[in-house]
């Protein structure tokens, strides 16, 4: 490629990912258009929840737990420098409820149910299951795409309070089995330091947006894949990378609407 040849491929490129945006757009309106008419059949959505809010469970289960352990060993070996180990609890449970419980909670959602249902409609198109369904007058995005669509906003809250609340639970373990603070400072001073409408609050409405995300960006590249083999396990790897890195992207929005000083 030749120095001149260079602007007309940025420009080409530039195009590219505009166009796609503009039509990922028009994805989401649509599929939002149909999420009514999904509801109808409620027992479909229920069937998602089931497959990819309760067979993530375990995952966010242990990782809650793992990272309860380190924030509590950390947390104590730098606050017990200024004699606030007592505050060890509020610590624990404001950087789960604000930052670390939604965060990884979206990015391990997107790993593991993201990529599911990614490889699912993939496979679906691959299958030419959508093609058949349009051939017989049923909407794909209403009969697969919607009740997904739902099952994964309304999972992302419950598996990010799971997370939470297992990693509060993991903390006092270490502080206050293990290490011996005192049981009433821990809780109390959790619950004097903990705002439900300014932390809790804003970290269930960050879940609901990291759903919203995660699972709009796994069903259209899912919908958008090839045909093939091949194709499908490209839009599976391309639905880990985009999810992610949204999600950090949307984290730095949002923290800096909520917590950012008037």
């Amino acid at each position: 490629m030749t120095v001149t040849e260079i602007p007309a491929a940025l420009g080409r490129r530039a195009l590219a990912i505009f166009a796609t945006l503009g039509h990922s757009a028009g994805f989401f309106v649509g599929l939002v258009r149909s999420t009514p008419s999904g509801l109808r059949r409620f027992y479909l959505t229920i069937a998602q929840v089931h497959a990819i809010g309760d067979r993530s469970l375990s995952i966010i289960a242990a990782s809650g737990a793992a990272v309860g352990l380190v924030l509590a060993l950390q947390g104590y070996n730098i606050l017990s420098r200024y004699g606030q180990a007592e505050s060890l609890g509020l610590m624990v449970a404001l950087s789960l409820a604000r930052e670390l419980g939604p965060v990884l909670t979206a990015l391990l959602f997107a790993g593991r149910a993201g990529t599911s249902l990614t490889a699912e409609i993939g496979l679906m198109k691959a299958g030419e299951q959508l093609a058949a369904m349009e051939m017989m007058a049923v909407d794909p995005r209403i009969r697969v795409l919607a009740p997904r669509f739902v099952a994964g906003i309304i999972s992302m809250p419950l598996l990010g309070a799971i997370f939470s609340m297992v990693g509060i639970l993991a903390a006092y373990v270490v502080g206050v089995v293990m290490i011996g603070i005192d049981s009433g400072q821990f809780w109390s001073q959790m619950q004097d330091g903990v705002d439900v409408i300014k932390d809790v609050g804003n970290g269930v409405v960050k879940t609901v947006v990291f759903g919203i995300a995660t699972s709009f960006i796994a069903l259209y590249i899912g919908y958008e894949s090839k045909a093939t083999p091949e194709g499908v396990a490209l839009a599976t790897t391309q639905t880990v990378v985009v999810s992610s890195l949204s999600v950090l992207f949307l984290d730095f929005i949002l923290t800096a609407l909520m917590f950012s000083k008037p």
